[in-house]
């Protein structure tokens, strides 16, 4: 099964090298939490400080990629506390609110 054509909501192409840069319209963002809460993901080695740790990503536009995640965590951790939640709709924030402590959550 082929994937669905994407609805393109705007397109700049950069007229010196002919790449585009194009935004998606997407059902929501899927992100896995741990006991219902939003976490970061992050990996290291534990033997030397580098190159540091990597932080990885735990929200998607795509379910299946989240849906992977959670079950790769569950089994990793031996729980099953890791879930996907469906992101539609949320707070408007600006970086001086976070800056303040004044961002809702």
């Amino acid at each position: 099964m082929s994937r669905p054509k994407p609805k393109i909501l705007l397109e700049a192409v950069h007229k010196d090298t002919y790449k585009a840069d194009q935004i998606l319209a997407a059902e929501a963002i899927f992100s896995v939490f741990y006991q219902g809460n939003p976490i970061n993901l992050r990996t290291l080695n534990k033997l030397v400080s580098y190159p540091g740790p990597k932080y990885k990503k735990v929200s998607f536009s795509n379910s299946g990629h989240a849906f992977n995640l959670a079950e790769k965590l569950n089994k990793t951790f031996s729980t099953s506390e890791f879930q996907v939640i469906k992101l539609t709709s949320g707070d408007v924030v600006t970086e001086d609110d976070v800056e303040l402590g004044h961002a809702q959550g």
